[in-house]
């Protein structure tokens, strides 16, 4: 009996326990992230309630100044304005002004879009707070119109003056038109000296 060489077979052959094992690990992993996404979606992450904002945003600090910018310099040193918070760049304040009020901003913060809920005390505290600044205000128009009243008087003062200082200088042009004779003026080819009176 001659010695056959087999036949070479050009199919793949696939080790299907290998395969079986590979699956059950992946299917194992799926099923342990989703019972995570599960736990994760069981316990909310607990935010604060949106407080107002403690401090003065500041927009004017770079107003009106020229700065070098090139490729190494820092994102914060960039022109526009820089948020320290979520690490950007806004170009103007007012699309600065809406980044931090905005929901990325305020998540990174740590805070909900949700504001607390107010009592009737405070409530009342804040009505009586008004209720105080307007009557200061009043205090404060009082004053400025009691000033007013004197600047205009002191202006009606001054007019006064002025009108007397006019009529002193119009009787002493007619003291000095009444020196001269009229004649003799006539005769010059002049009615008098820089007066106006008229005869």
């Amino acid at each position: 009996m001659a010695y056959e060489k087999p036949v070479p077979d050009h199919r793949r052959k696939w080790d299907k326990e290998e395969y079986e094992k590979i699956v059950a690990a992946r299917l194992e992993e799926e099923e342990k992230k989703a019972l995570e996404r599960e736990l994760a979606r069981e316990i909310p992450v607990k935010r604060e309630l949106l407080k107002p904002r403690e401090y003065k945003v500041d927009l004017d600090s770079k107003l009106g100044k020229s700065q070098v910018i090139t490729k190494t310099t820092p994102s914060s040193q960039q022109g526009g304005y820089y948020c320290n918070v979520c690490d950007c760049v806004v170009k103007d304040s007012i699309n600065f002004l809406d980044h931090i009020n905005g929901k990325k901003h305020q998540r990174n913060l740590g805070m909900s879009m949700k504001v607390e809920r107010s009592s009737l005390e405070q409530v009342r505290k804040r009505f009586e707070m008004n209720k105080r600044k307007i009557e200061e205000k009043k205090k404060d128009y009082d004053f400025e119109e009691r000033i007013k009243e004197l600047k205009e008087e002191e202006e009606k003062q001054k007019a006064y003056k002025k009108e007397k200082r006019k009529e002193r200088k119009r009787k002493a042009e007619d003291d000095i038109d009444d020196d001269v004779d009229p004649d003799m003026a006539a005769m010059m080819g002049f009615s008098g000296f820089g007066g106006s009176k008229k005869s």
